[in-house]
């Protein structure tokens, strides 16, 4: 048995520098605790084809070393993570990341910010890395297989924002320039001795001029010159070009003048040495090159990068816009590109990089949202909008397919959004995209459950389940891109349902737009300028953008159920969607009890007790005629329907029962003879229908015996699945998941594992749920975790 990771969602790390383009034309960015890797051109589509596992906690920053593979260890990327710890990774290893970590560097008490790595002329590789401990490390080699920290600067009690290294001409002394939470760059000056360990970075000079914390770095040398330009980017909205030059000696340099609009602009240079090992010196001049205003915002970050033997420099600020600077024939530097984001509740971008060519432009903005442009080949100047892939930025708690199709699969997460995956199909090819967003709300989501293909429950960190129903619009786009044939149901909600949905100001429902009226041009009341909604109808030719998901393609909310008494935890529809069942927070049995309702009245057609805590997950069997539940209470519950309604037909015992802790997920076999139940003490129990069932009750024989018990040593079970139809020896194949990220596979006889997916493949923090596709003739698994990520597999038999 094999598998193919067909589909990865991720979003990225809400961290400055977290995203960076390597030379190999992959993107590599944090995502959570993992960095993934981005193929922006994978066979005419987008896909993450891999993420690297290695971090403990939060990814902050992650910066490709450009000619690191041609020195010691092939280093080609590196990392810094709220672990305090910074790792280098040779990113060629394929297979295990054991492999592709080469070097782990602690020496950090806390976090780390900001790393930079440099190659220089000795080809030795230097990584700095900068932490919230208020300080910088140094670090080099010393062996074949060991890094050593040679210096720390001490910040005293300053944050480390952007560092860059580079290698002065002439001298080939090694500059450090770095930013903290003030309004200066620092430059310090190794000199390249016969013992690096000897050599320390000395301050040698420091830039004054921005009036907010400098937030960005990056540096290059002009062409034909010796020369190196610096950018810095601040929060005071400017970017200032700073020019390090070589002097041959240090004669005493006049201040000279520039007449500007009849005002007299004195343009200070200012000098520093460096000293050689053999006692000679090198001298250079600082000057400001040029000031760059254009952006209403701070400033997170600047790129330098050369097309056509031109400069070209890249800022990314939070006023939503990514502009590019190029220097006119006269010197001066004019904005040539803007692009951005066009309305949303968006905070703009925390970074931008260029493509290798400079052809290419992508942004990563504060939703954790990636945003791609190109320039048109046939007209130079004109920047296209690009497919793109994004993802949740918290946690992902529940998933479900589309039941009468499998045409798409939804998932839900902490980060207060429900998303829709499926994949666009277009000449013969097929690539998974986030084709909607149901719902953006105002609390963390919880779970949710889908009553037919373009009808919705879901309910979040609050006392309602909310009901939702495609509108027009979104059936209209998601058919085009999807290419769906035969659908009466769609067919029904195009004539019938509204066109799209919006966001009142200060809501929280989802409210129907039927449709949307043009204001006159002429003698626009106020109130016509600020409209209450935000929807425009679109046609769709490719996945939406970040911006469109946000405010076109939103589900009308339809109905609100009122019952429960506490935040609700779990919910599960009946296959035909006639029934919901749902369970909310619980320290009591009257707490605990399950309710159903009908979804022809919206009514509570029952409540159902079974537990003492909260019940943690709820299915009904693929037959409707059994409901299962399971608790944080140990226990497990079945309930029959009757012809008077469900009626409780077997319970576990607490203490006698083969669970010992909490039993976190449970899942029916596609035949409704078989379920399965997994809890925290690593245990997942099959129990099969006995012959008894159709005639007992509860205090009978019980009506489930069970099968089979599998049990992980040192494991909490947190997910579990049945696929859709057995292996071809007739065994059931089911999928667990673990709260440490792996994904296993096994054959229901006597628990054969047939594969396991590592945490490189699977989840690198807890797996929250899993689901088979229906509805196809393959095995193809969903998987979401507490790590954002969202999968889709193939698995080959």
């Amino acid at each position: 048995m094999s598998i193919e990771t067909i589909y990865t969602s991720a979003a990225c790390n809400r961290t400055p520098d977290s995203l960076d383009w390597g030379p190999d034309g992959l993107i590599y960015f944090a995502a959570n605790n993992a960095i993934a890797v981005f193929d922006p051109k994978y066979h005419g589509s987008v896909k993450i084809v891999r993420t690297l596992v290695g971090h403990k906690a939060r990814v902050n920053t992650v910066r490709v070393v450009r000619n690191g593979s041609e020195c010691h260890g092939g280093i080609n990327l590196i990392s810094g993570s709220d672990d305090g710890t910074c790792i280098l990774w040779n990113t060629k290893q394929e297979g295990d990341d054991s492999r592709s970590v080469r070097f782990i560097l602690k020496g950090h008490t806390k976090g780390v910010t900001a790393v930079e790595a440099l190659v220089d002329t000795t080809n030795h590789l230097i990584v700095a890395t900068g932490s919230v401990d208020s300080s910088i490390k140094l670090w080099h080699t010393t062996t074949e297989t060991d890094f050593e920290c040679f210096q720390t600067i001490d910040l005293r009690s300053g944050l480390t924002f952007s560092m860059k290294l580079f290698c002065l001409p002439r001298s080939n002394a090694t500059m450090l320039a770095y930013t903290t939470d003030t309004d200066v760059v620092k430059l310090c000056v190794r000199q390249n001795g016969t013992d690096p360990g000897e050599a320390k970075f000395d301050q040698v000079e420091q830039l004054k001029g921005h009036c907010d914390w400098v937030r960005g770095l990056d540096c290059i040398q002009l062409p034909e010159s010796e020369d190196w330009l610096l950018a810095s980017s601040s929060q005071d909205t400017f970017i200032r070009l700073w020019r390090i030059s070589p002097r041959a000696s240090l004669q005493k340099q006049k201040d000279f003048k520039e007449i500007l609009l009849d005002e007299d602009i004195a343009l200070e240079e200012r000098t520093f040495t460096v000293q050689t090992v053999d006692g000679g010196e090198f001298h250079y001049a600082l000057s400001l090159e040029s000031v760059l205003q254009g952006h209403e915002g701070w400033v997170y970050g600047v790129h330098f990068c050369m097309r056509d033997e031109k400069l070209h420099l890249l800022s990314s600020s939070i006023d939503k816009s990514l502009t590019v600077w190029t220097p006119s024939e006269s010197g001066v530097w004019v904005e040539s590109v803007r692009v951005g984001e066009v309305g949303g509740s968006s905070l703009g971008f925390y970074g931008g990089k260029f493509s290798p060519d400079g052809k290419s432009i992508i942004g990563h903005g504060f939703q954790g949202s990636f945003h791609l442009w190109h320039e048109d080949v046939d007209q130079p100047g004109l920047w296209k909008p690009g497919t793109i892939l994004g993802g949740h930025y918290g946690g992902v708690r529940d998933l479900a397919w589309d039941p009468s199709g499998g045409m798409y699969v939804v998932t839900l997460s902490v980060d207060q959004t429900t998303r829709i995956h499926a994949p666009w199909s277009r000449n013969g090819k097929e690539s998974w995209h986030e084709l909607g967003r149901p719902q953006v709300h105002g609390y963390d989501m919880q779970c949710l459950t889908l009553l037919s293909r373009y009808r919705l429950a879901s309910a979040a960190e609050e006392k309602i389940i909310r009901i939702f129903q495609a509108p027009s619009n979104f059936v209209q786009n998601f058919r085009a891109l999807c290419g769906v044939m035969n659908d009466p149901e769609g067919d029904t909600v195009v004539e019938s349902n509204p066109m799209g949905a919006s966001v009142p100001s200060l809501g929280l429902s989802n409210k129907a737009v039927f449709e949307v009226e043009q204001p006159e041009t002429d003698n626009r009341h106020i109130k016509d300028m600020y409209p209450e909604h935000y929807f425009s109808p679109i046609a769709l030719e490719s996945p939406p953008a970040e911006e469109t998901l946000m405010q076109n393609t939103l589900w009308p909310e339809i109905q609100k159920l009122y019952g429960h008494g506490n935040e609700l935890y779990t919910i599960a529809s009946t296959p035909d969607g006639a029934l919901i069942a749902s369970g909310c927070r619980a320290t009591s049995a009257d707490q605990a009890q399950i309710l159903l309702w009908d979804t022809a009245s919206w009514r509570v057609l029952q409540q159902l007790t079974g537990h003492q805590l909260t019940v943690t997950q709820l299915a009904f069997s693929p037959n409707g005629q059994h409901l299962l539940s399971v608790s944080r209470d140990r226990t497990f519950a079945v309930f029959r329907q009757e012809p008077s309604g469900f009626e409780l037909i077997m319970r576990s015992d607490k203490t006698k029962g083969v669970h010992t802790r909490i039993i976190w997920c449970c899942d029916w076999s596609h035949d409704s003879e078989t379920f399965a139940t997994g809890s925290r003490d690593g245990k997942v129990v099959a129990w099969k229908a006995s012959n008894e069932e159709q005639r007992t009750n509860v205090s009978g024989a019980a009506p489930f015996e069970q099968r089979g018990v599998l049990e992980l040593k040192n494991e909490s079970i947190t997910a579990v699945a049945f696929g859709r139809r057995k292996l071809p020896d007739d065994r059931y194949l089911v999928a667990v998941g673990l709260e440490s990220g792996v994904i296993k596979l096994y054959a229901l006889g006597q628990w054969d594992l047939l594969l396991n997916i590592s945490e490189a493949h699977a989840h690198h923090l807890t797996v929250k749920r899993l689901s088979f596709r229906p509805h196809v003739e393959i095995h193809q698994l969903a998987s979401c975790g507490e790590d954002g990520l969202v999968r889709v597999y193939n698995i080959k038999v």
